[in-house]
């Protein structure tokens, strides 16, 4: 069901960007995101890391002189192509731009709780900007991968990589390119550059990096990952699902350190979502919140940006909710910017929040 469900998701993007919003020679509509809302500016930069496994990761951080440093692409043009390409359509709209400005300067402030995100089945390390963003802007470093054969990326010397149905990608998986990742970010903020081309980083970012505080997100598989992390390796100290299929071989197993689930209808209402049995091996802090009426994609990019497609396409508002549920994308990204920030807050930086302690009269959507 999780494979169907993005397939599903990939196919309405997809047929979204590829039909011109005016004639031809004119500029394509560019899609945008919205701001996140903490007091830092953004920076981003992409590692090339070469082990078992090669793969892309951008790492995100509060940034200082901003303004001679371009803003990095949702997703970059041949990534974008091969997504449409996958459905055989055509593009015609321009990816959004983030607002991580690319290579610029760290923000001075000390070390930061680091944040990782595991992507969905068949997706990217962008799927869930809105939520990095709005981490980063109040003072979080994150870091999104991209797991091989399961994503659509870009390595530095041009090479496309796309999902490839014939190489076995699980959670499990995903989990260990995540624990790759953290044994290069312990490189990196001990002085050294992981990058394969050692391609120069940003200043002062090594001194960013606060090892000691390590959380982890993902969406849909990405999620379940998580859990499996946490699992496997210690240094993850709270792990959040969005909408993960908590299924796996093996199993999710006893996990005594935090753990939240934010569940839509696809993991709520698919009797082998294993939500219900993963619930009990929860056995420290635990929270599961759910969005009335939000579908799978509810708590990624795709709340937002489908329905700009749909305006391009003239979707009906019909064939809209069936993309997009009945959740209002607007009170979507303030759930993304709200529920992640408070959890991390609450388990990386010991901050209490009244957000996750009951149902919020500002989130009328969300049930406990």
């Amino acid at each position: 069901m999780m494979t169907t469900r993005r397939q599903l998701l990939t196919a309405a993007l997809a047929a979204g960007v590829a039909v011109p919003l005016v004639g031809a020679g004119t500029p394509p509509a560019r899609l945008t995101l919205p701001a996140p809302t903490g007091p830092f500016r953004l920076g981003t930069v992409a590692l090339h890391l070469v082990g078992d496994r090669e793969l892309m990761v951008n790492v995100w951080y509060p940034a200082r002189d901003t303004g001679r440093h371009p803003l990095a692409p949702w997703l970059e043009a041949a990534p974008l192509r091969a997504l449409l390409a996958s459905a055989g359509l055509d593009a015609d709209v321009a990816g959004p731009r983030t607002a991580g400005h690319q290579g610029a300067p760290v923000l001075p402030g000390g070390r930061r709780p680091v944040v990782v995100f595991s992507h969905g089945s068949g997706g990217h390390r962008s799927e869930t900007t809105i939520v990095v963003q709005e981490l980063v802007s109040h003072g979080y470093v994150v870091v999104t991968v991209d797991h091989p054969h399961d994503s659509y990326g870009e390595f530095p010397d041009g090479r496309l990589v796309v999902p490839d149905d014939d190489v076995s990608t699980t959670p499990w998986t995903h989990a260990e390119d995540v624990r790759f990742v953290l044994d290069r970010l312990e490189e990196l903020a001990a002085g050294r550059n992981p990058d394969a081309e050692r391609r120069p980083l940003p200043a002062g970012l090594a001194a960013a990096l606060d090892m000691g505080r390590i959380g982890m997100f993902g969406w849909s598989k990405g999620a379940t990952a998580a859990a499996l992390m946490m699992n496997a390796d210690r240094r993850v100290r709270a792990g959040l699902s969005l909408d993960g299929p908590m299924q796996s071989q093996p199993p999710i197993a006893d996990l005594y350190r935090p753990f939240m689930l934010m569940t839509a209808e696809f993991t709520r209402t698919a009797e082998d979502s294993g939500v219900a049995e993963a619930w009990p091996h929860l056995r420290r802090w635990r929270l599961e919140v759910h969005a009335e009426g939000g579908l799978h994609g509810a708590y990624c990019d795709h709340q937002w940006l489908i329905p700009q497609l749909a305006a391009i396409t003239g979707m009906s508002d019909e064939d809209l909710a069936g993309w997009i549920g009945t959740l209002d994308p607007g009170r979507a990204v303030r759930i993304q910017q709200a529920y992640p920030l408070a959890f991390f807050d609450l388990h990386l930086r010991g901050q209490r929040q009244r957000l996750l302690e009951g149902p919020s009269p500002a989130f009328p959507e969300i049930q406990f």
